[in-house]
C-alpha cells in the first residue's frame, strides 16, 4: 500500500485541441511508463475513431512515478458534448492541470472546466501549452488568465507538449502544489466508480478511486446504488498496461473487475463497500447525464433490424450515456428512437454502429424533447418525436428546452455573432471584454436552434476563431407548430418536424422544392405539400410521365387525337385515386441530409 502523502491525483482539463493528449504522451515518456519502442501518438486514446478524429471521447487514467511520488493522471475529453466525462473525472482528484494554448488563449471550454474545478474545490495548476509555435504569445495570455481567472501570471508554467519542454517543471509543480489525498486505511471501505467499460472476455472493467479504507483482492463487495453483491476477481492499476495488485489503499486510483456482465450495474457514481463491516454512508456520486438530442435510426435494409438492436445493446455496454427504444415509421419501417448528449455524440454513435457492426443506417433529422401541455391535465406530455405530437386543437401551450451559451471570440466578429444569435431566436444576457481584443457573449437560446448547425455557422462566420460552451437553462413557452409533408395528400412521418411558427414557411418551401427534385415521376401528377395543422403553406408538383398515345396517329382527324388524350386523362385520374407514391431510399437520405445542412 502506498503512503497517502506520496500520492497525487490530477486531471488534465482544457478546451478541445489545446494539447491534453499530447501532454499526456510526454508525461508517459518522461516518467518511463511506456517503453520507447511501443510509444505512439495519443497513447491513451484507445478507440480507432479517437485516433482518426484526433479527439478524446472517453476519459483515460494512468499511474506514473515521479521522484518517489505516485501520480494518478486522468486525460479528459475537451468537447462540450463529453463534459460529463470531465465532471466525473474531477471527483476522483485533488487537483487539475489547466492547459491553455499559448497561441489562442482562453476559450469557452477553458472557462467551463476551470469553474467545474473551482466548484469541486480542487487545486489548479495553470500551464500555457504549445510555446514552441511561432504564433505563441505566452506573456500576453498569462496576463489574460490572471485577468479572467485570477491565477497569478508568475505562477503559470510554460510547456510544450510536442517537444517536452517544461514538462518536468510541470510535474514538479504538481507534486508541490496539489495536496495529498486524505483517508484512513483502517476505516470501512468506500470506493467511487468514476468510469466503466465492457470487455468481451472479462465483463465490466470499472475505474475506481478508493476514498476510505482498503480494497483487497479477496473482498466480497456491496454496490450500494445497484443493491447487488459481487466478489472481486481482480484489482490493479493501469501503468498504462493493467498490472494486478493485492490491495488499493486510500487515495489510490485503479481498476476493478468483479464478474459483472451489465455496465448498468456498475454505473459511474456508484459507491463500493465491503459486505462485512462496510460503510453505511454512500459517497455523493453524480447526476446521470440526460439526453438532449433525439433522432430515429433505421436500417437501410429492413432485414437488419435485429442486427441493429444487437449492435445498440453491445454499444451501450461501453457507453451508457445514450438511450434507445423501438419505434416504427410508415415510411422507414422498424427502427429505434435514440437519445444523445449532443450532435457530436450522435455522430460518433452512428459512425461506430456503421463501422464496428457493418450496418447501413438512415438517421432522421435531430429533434429535442418538448413539453406539451393539454387542457385539463396537470402533467405535460413529453414529445421527442414529431409523430407523437397531439392534435393542434388539444394543445394549450408548448415549452421547449433552452440553453445558456457562452461564446468567446475576437471582438471584430461581435456584429456577425449577434446577428447569428438573433436569427436563431437568441436573447442576449451579457457582453464583456476579457481583453482589449477578445469578447465574451452570453445568450439564452432554444436548444432546437443549436442542434442543427449553429456550431458550424458560428465557426464559418468567425473564420474558426470563436469557441462555444453551453449548459441547460430550463424550459420556456414558445410558439411552436408541427409541420407535415404530404405526398399525394398522405403525410410522410419521416419528414415531419416541430418548428417555430416564424420559420415554418421557409422550412416547408425548402423541403417541397427538394423533394420535387428527388421523387421520380409517376404515371400521375404527385402534389408535394407542406401543411401546418390543416393549412397548406407550400406546394410543388411532380409532373406525370406521359405515354405517347398519339404515336400511331399520322395526320388525320384532330377529334380522334383528342379522344385518345381524354381517355388517357381519365385513366390517370383513376390511377391518381388509387396510386401510391414510390419514394426511393435515396430520396429519404438526401432530404434528411438537406435538414442536416440547413
Amino acid at each position: 500500500m502506498i503512503e497517502t502523502s506520496k500520492i497525487r491525483n490530477l486531471s488534465i482539463i482544457a478546451h478541445i485541441d489545446h494539447g491534453k493528449s499530447t501532454l499526456s504522451d510526454r508525461i508517459l515518456e518522461l516518467t518511463r511508463a511506456v517503453d520507447p519502442r511501443e510509444m505512439r501518438e495519443q497513447y491513451l486514446d484507445t478507440m480507432d475513431i479517437e485516433r482518426e478524429r484526433g479527439i478524446t471521447i472517453k476519459a483515460q487514467n494512468v499511474r506514473v512515478n515521479w521522484k518517489g511520488y505516485t501520480v494518478h493522471l486522468i486525460d479528459t475529453p475537451g468537447h462540450v458534448d463529453f463534459g460529463y466525462e470531465v465532471s466525473r473525472s474531477l471527483a476522483a482528484c485533488e487537483g487539475v492541470v489547466l492547459l491553455v494554448d499559448a497561441s489562442q488563449g482562453i476559450e469557452a471550454q477553458t472557462l467551463a472546466n476551470c469553474y467545474l474545478a473551482i466548484e469541486n474545490d480542487l487545486e489548479i495548476v495553470a500551464a500555457l501549452n504549445k510555446i514552441d509555435l511561432p504564433a505563441a504569445d505566452p506573456d500576453r495570455y498569462a496576463a489574460e488568465i490572471e485577468n479572467v481567472l485570477g491565477i497569478p501570471a508568475d505562477s503559470i508554467l510554460r510547456v510544450s507538449g510536442k517537444t517536452g519542454q517544461g514538462v518536468d517543471a510541470l510535474l514538479d509543480a504538481v507534486v508541490e502544489r496539489i495536496p495529498a489525498p486524505k483517508g484512513n486505511p483502517a476505516d470501512p471501505l468506500r470506493a467511487l466508480i468514476f468510469d466503466s467499460y465492457y470487455d468481451q472476455y472479462r465483463g465490466v472493467v470499472s475505474s475506481v478511486r478508493v476514498v476510505d479504507g482498503t480494497l483487497h483482492s479477496h473482498d466480497r463487495l456491496r454496490f450500494m446504488q445497484a443493491k447487488t453483491t459481487h466478489g472481486v476477481e481482480e484489482i490493479g492499476a493501469r501503468m498504462p498496461v493493467p498490472v494486478p495488485l493485492d490491495e488499493l489503499g486510500p487515495g489510490e486510483v485503479g481498476y476493478l473487475i468483479s464478474g459483472i456482465k451489465d455496465v448498468g450495474l456498475a454505473r459511474a457514481g456508484e459507491t463500493v463497500t465491503t459486505i462485512e463491516g462496510g460503510s453505511p454512508d454512500p459517497l455523493p456520486g453524480y447526476r446521470h447525464p440526460k439526453p438532449m438530442v433525439f433522432c430515429g435510426l433505421y436500417p437501410v435494409d429492413g432485414d437488419e433490424f435485429e442486427d441493429l438492436r444487437e449492435a445498440l445493446e453491445k454499444l451501450r455496454l461501453n457507453d451508457s450515456s445514450f438511450t434507445y427504444e423501438p419505434e416504427t415509421s410508415l415510411a422507414l419501417g422498424f427502427g429505434f428512437r435514440c437519445g444523445f448528449l449532443g450532435l457530436l455524440h450522435m455522430e460518433i454513435v452512428r459512425e461506430r454502429l456503421e463501422r464496428e457492426f457493418d450496418l447501413s443506417l438512415i438517421a432522421t433529422a435531430p429533434s429535442v424533447e418538448y413539453l406539451v401541455h393539454t387542457p385539463g391535465k396537470e402533467e405535460p406530455v413529453v414529445v421527442d418525436n414529431p409523430s407523437e405530437m397531439p392534435a393542434a386543437q388539444s394543445i394549450a401551450k408548448i415549452e421547449e428546452p433552452y440553453l445558456k451559451i457562452d461564446i468567446l471570440s475576437p471582438s471584430e466578429y461581435t456584429g456577425t455573432i449577434m446577428d447569428l444569435c438573433q436569427t436563431r431566436r437568441g436573447e442576449m444576457l451579457s457582453m464583456s471584454y476579457i481583453s482589449p481584443e477578445r469578447i465574451e457573449l452570453t445568450y439564452r437560446i432554444p436548444l432546437a436552434e443549436v442542434v442543427m448547425d449553429f456550431f458550424d455557422a458560428l465557426k464559418s462566420r468567425t473564420k474558426g476563431y470563436a469557441s462555444l460552451d453551453y449548459e441547460p437553462a430550463g424550459y420556456h413557452e414558445s410558439d411552436l407548430v408541427k409541420l407535415d409533408i404530404l405526398l399525394n395528400a398522405a403525410p410522410v412521418d419521416a419528414f415531419s418536424a416541430i418548428i417555430h411558427r416564424s420559420k415554418a414557411y421557409d422550412y416547408g418551401r425548402k423541403m417541397t422544392v427538394k423533394l420535387r427534385e428527388l421523387i421520380p415521376r409517376q404515371l400521375f401528377d404527385v402534389p408535394i405539400q407542406a401543411a401546418v395543422g390543416g393549412r397548406i403553406i407550400a406546394r410543388e408538383t411532380v409532373k406525370a410521365r406521359r405515354k405517347d398515345v398519339l404515336a400511331k396517329c399520322y395526320g388525320g382527324d384532330i377529334t380522334r387525337k383528342r379522344k385518345l388524350l381524354e381517355k388517357q386523362k381519365e385513366g390517370k385520374k383513376r390511377m391518381k385515386n388509387i396510386g401510391r407514391v414510390e419514394v426511393p431510399q435515396e430520396a429519404f437520405i438526401s432530404a434528411l441530409r438537406l435538414e442536416e445542412g440547413n
